[in-house]
């Protein structure tokens, strides 16, 4: 998971756009690279946009992640769905590229 950008941020709606801008500064104080998505457009255009990207993660958030200070992860290509901490998924990305590392060497 060597690309530029990680992981894409996709608030349901405006409304929680300071939740998903939390989000991204919690993930960068952990070396994780995410950009947010915070286009006036309907989550399912958001994530078909993030697909064709390649984005290789995307973090969904809405009323109850914010609320419990969660996200819905999203792996690209239709793969795995979890919800689950920020820290939990930072850690998650971060064990994810050492390990590729590793197989660089």
């Amino acid at each position: 998971m060597l690309t530029p950008d990680q992981v894409v941020i996709l608030p349901i709606s405006e409304k929680y756009n300071d939740y998903a801008h939390e989000v991204e500064q919690q993930l960068h104080t952990v070396n994780v690279r995410a950009i947010i998505d915070d286009r006036n457009e309907k989550i399912g255009r958001k994530i078909r946009d993030s697909e064709l990207k390649r984005i290789p993660y995307m973090l969904v958030v809405g009323e109850k992640e914010a609320a419990e200070g969660l996200v819905s992860m999203r792996q690209q290509g239709g793969g795995e769905q979890a919800t689950m901490t920020i820290k939990d998924f930072a850690q998650r990305i971060n064990d994810e590229v050492g390990n590729q590392l590793k197989d660089l060497r």
